[in-house]
């Protein structure tokens, strides 16, 4: 899943440096691509679709911002770090109510 989330980071950084430099266009297509592919991957040996999207969406908006701040001046303050922290956090509480259902749901069948 790092790796799919790496190359999703990477095209939407790539989308920002093709305002000035048009050849990161073609990193684009290969980076959300591959990401796909992969998530594919990561979701064939049986992970949640829930935990693992919210894995991925948390971890690229995360990486993004940082990145983004690093390579292209684009603020990452208080706020913007509060914004992350949230959304780690939600990715947590979807992460410990998967597993509290699924815990429910074997009570049920047994």
């Amino acid at each position: 899943m790092a790796i799919a989330v790496f190359a999703e980071v990477s095209a939407s950084l790539s989308l920002k440096a093709a305002l000035t430099n048009p050849w990161w266009y073609g990193v684009v297509p290969l980076g959300y691509g591959g990401a796909f592919a992969l998530m594919v991957l990561v979701l064939r040996t049986g992970a949640p679709l829930g935990l693992t999207y919210g894995i991925w969406g948390a971890s690229g908006v995360g990486l993004t911002a940082v990145l983004s701040a690093a390579l292209f001046g684009e603020p990452f303050n208080v706020v913007v770090a509060a914004g992350v922290v949230l959304i780690a956090a939600g990715v947590l509480c979807v992460e410990l109510g998967s597993r509290s259902h699924s815990g429910d749901e074997a009570e049920v069948q047994g």
